[in-house]
């Protein structure tokens, strides 16, 4: 390994919302450059304009922060940068290592089909290769590639690749609209950044060739290569939406954590012996790309699943709430006080496996107008229980400190005196309290809703039930 400063980068394109495989690259970018103490860059690869937005390299970014992969340089935009790859492609046609075509598109179609009726590659034949035309309408700009030898690299993962030049092409590196090539792009740009590692999936490594010609056209040492491999769904075909390959942005409005999520992705084709979770200081203590397997990674969402239910068990109480406000004010919950909230989650969080299930729960803390369950309030909420319910209300209207404590020796004392069995009074009184059969303590309930609001409750049920009379 190379004693210079690491220099990584993650490069999307703002064609679409970032996904898992993204993510990942992403991440194992991120924490390549922070193990050994070097940069890491964000840039957009936005040359496609048709098809590239300003929403998506938006929320490409959103992305980015809310997982918490900071980069110390950029977002640089490559559409804002073709002065860059201009002066590159000047300088190899002014050094005849590269040269104009002017075969037209179907000129171009023509000989591929004729190739391939005689059982070649159809590929670019070199026609304007040794003409020296200049530019003129219509036309691009082609790298004279080898045409015998191999293109050969060590990849960090894969190991030895190399690569005949008969099988490649004069690969254009000016479109006729005077653009870049992605190609072209990207070698420009990362050695203007001084990439030194290109860690990406391994869908590119058709691509690391072509680049490597580009990079010795221009007399530049190439990066070294780090191709990770796919990853696949639960049934080893390749990830798709079915599997639960959405957007990262996905996952966080559907309350997932993003250390669970990064945590996840990282054991999607890395390991560091048995262990399964990681404190993002020790993923950056023992990431490297030697753990990094030669085999896909299988995605599975019921394990993110587990691992978000224990990193929210895991997180404080103050921390949860915070996390919780915009799920609660999505569901119309606004305003509840800090100290209340972090009560609730308090009670919450030993039951809830996202944050939208957690406010889902909370409804029962904060919506007055819950409604009973329909198949508890036939079975709990019926006459019988009016004594009870009413002597109770008394009895805690008068009673000292609200604390759980203090609750279980009143109902100790109202239980002794009945000679009934907690059961007998605690399902109503849960229904009354939460509109559920199910739910928290019935002592911590009552402690996060305040003795107002549970007199408050136990009215509003004493009613409920005169009326079904």
């Amino acid at each position: 390994m190379t004693e210079q400063k690491i220099v990584t980068r993650f490069p999307p394109s703002p064609t679409g919302y970032l996904h898992i495989g993204g993510a990942r690259t992403a991440l194992f970018n991120w924490l390549f450059a922070r193990r050994h103490g070097g940069t890491f860059i964000l840039r957009i690869e936005d040359t496609d304009q048709a098809r590239s937005t300003d929403e998506a390299a938006q929320a490409i970014i959103e992305s980015m922060q809310w997982l918490g992969l900071d980069w110390d340089a950029g977002p640089y935009f490559q559409s804002r940068r073709y002065d860059l790859y201009n002066r590159a492609i000047d300088q190899l046609l002014a050094e005849g290592k590269a040269y104009h075509c002017h075969c037209s598109p179907e000129l171009l179609e023509e000989k591929r089909s004729a190739a391939k009726a005689r059982g070649l590659k159809p590929k670019y034949d070199g026609t304007c290769r040794d003409l020296g035309l200049g530019p003129a309408p219509g036309s691009v700009v082609r790298l004279k590639c080898p045409a015998t030898g191999t293109t050969h690299f060590d990849d960090l993962i894969k190991g030895p690749i190399r690569i005949s030049n008969e099988e490649l092409d004069d690969l254009i590196l000016r479109r006729s609209d005077g653009s870049p090539t992605y190609h072209m792009a990207v070698v420009a740009d990362d050695i203007d950044l001084g990439i030194t590692h290109v860690i990406r999936g391994d869908d590119h490594v058709n691509n690391t060739p072509r680049q490597i010609q580009i990079y010795n056209a221009l007399g530049v040492p190439t990066p070294y290569y780090a191709h990770v491999p796919m990853i696949l769904g639960p049934d080893k075909t390749r990830l798709s939406k079915r599997h639960g390959a959405m957007s990262v942005l996905a996952y966080r409005d559907m309350g997932y954590l993003p250390h669970a999520l990064l945590n996840a992705l990282v054991r999607l084709g890395w390991s560091h012996g048995d262990q399964e979770k990681f404190t993002r200081e020790e993923l950056i203590e023992t990431f490297s790309l030697e753990n990094v397997g030669k085999s896909a990674g299988v995605f599975n969402l019921e394990k993110l699943i587990d691992l978000n239910a224990q990193y929210i068990r895991e997180t404080s109480d103050q921390d949860l709430a915070g996390l919780l406000a915009p799920f609660l004010d999505a569901i119309g919950i606004r305003g509840v006080p800090a100290r209340q909230l972090e009560a609730a989650v308090a009670t919450l969080k030993p039951r809830s496996r996202t944050l939208v299930e957690m406010a889902d729960a909370a409804r029962m803390y904060f919506d007055e107008t819950l409604a009973y369950e329909e198949k508890g309030d036939k079975k709990f909420l019926v006459p019988e229980v009016l004594p009870h319910l009413e002597d109770l209300a008394r009895r805690l209207k008068v009673m000292g400190t609200f604390t759980e404590a203090a609750l279980e020796d009143v109902f100790r004392a109202y239980l002794g005196e009945r000679g009934i069995k907690l059961k007998e009074v605690a399902q109503p009184l849960r229904l009354a309290l939460t509109g559920r059969t199910a739910s928290p303590g019935l002592f911590e309930v009552m402690v996060v809703l305040g003795r107002d609001e549970v007199l408050r409750r136990i009215d509003r049920v004493l009613r409920h039930i005169e009326a079904k009379r």
